[in-house]
């Protein structure tokens, strides 16, 4: 459910959506990052759900003291109103045996918030590639039946590769088995675009990077450049604007080792 921090109801009619799923090396989640933090997008709410680890913590934008002891949660929304620009952040891992309820909770308050399209920001395991997916750069993208009908042309302009299906059984020919979608490492990104095509056909579209575990900073950059050349984010700010790195990632990899100790 989305609960709204301002004193007004938030309309979100005819924005588009950016969201990451919960992956490996929480590429689309550090692509989430960039976009608010370069865009200065304001937080209007948030999503309460018991299928989220409970977490809190100060502001991850924070570019003062001051605005740095606000409270955050786990799923956060932010907008940019003038852009028609919406961006769910999810900062931590969906609780076991959840996962089918929250894509459901989050399949409805899209189609309720009349949102015109969604991306979905992912990556999946490299190491488990098919040889058809060794081609070509480690981007892929998956997009439901209802988004084709609009972007279809501006899709094959962009080039990209759409997600390749990889037999059933791998290294076993069987004529009369289909070929499937397989997205190891992916958390909830199969599942949720599944739900968009087959029970509501929302219009969804999924970005992902094909990526190994460790330092996924350029994964990230790679990632939201990506979505980019599509949005055209970052346009309105200039031709010589970059990706603006938050505050929080001085602590990406933890704090440090305590003087203390020795």
């Amino acid at each position: 459910m989305f609960i709204s921090s301002q004193n007004s109801p938030v309309a979100f009619k005819g924005f588009t959506l950016v969201m990451p799923a919960v992956a490996v090396g929480n590429v689309g989640q550090l692509a989430v990052d960039l976009i608010i933090s370069t865009l200065n997008l304001s937080r209007v709410g948030y999503l309460h759900t018991d299928c989220l680890i409970p977490m809190a913590g100060n502001n991850p934008y924070s570019t003062c003291k001051e605005d740095a002891e606000g409270l955050h949660c786990p799923a956060e929304v932010f907008t940019a109103a003038e852009r028609k620009l919406a961006v769910l952040q999810i900062r931590v891992p969906i609780i076991q045996k959840k996962s089918k309820k929250f894509r459901q909770m989050l399949v409805s308050w899209i189609k309720s918030s009349g949102f015109s399209r969604t991306v979905v920001l992912s990556s999946s395991h490299a190491y488990q590639r098919d040889d058809q997916q060794l081609h070509g750069t480690p981007l892929r993208y998956l997009a439901t039946p209802s988004l084709l009908k609009v972007s279809v042309d501006t899709l094959k302009e962009l080039g990209w590769r759409e997600m390749e299906r990889v037999p059933a059984f791998p290294g076993v020919k069987d004529a009369d088995a289909e070929p499937r979608l397989c997205i190891p490492g992916g958390g909830i990104t199969k599942g949720l675009y599944s739900d968009s095509c087959l029970a509501e056909d929302l219009p969804l579209a999924v970005l992902l990077l094909f990526c190994s575990e460790g330092d996924n900073i350029p994964d990230a950059f790679a990632l939201v450049n990506h979505l980019n050349d599509w949005l055209h984010l970052l346009d309105t700010l200039g031709c010589e604007c970059k990706w603006k790195i938050p505050t929080s990632w001085s602590l990406l990899f933890g704090s440090g080792i305590p003087p203390a100790l020795f």
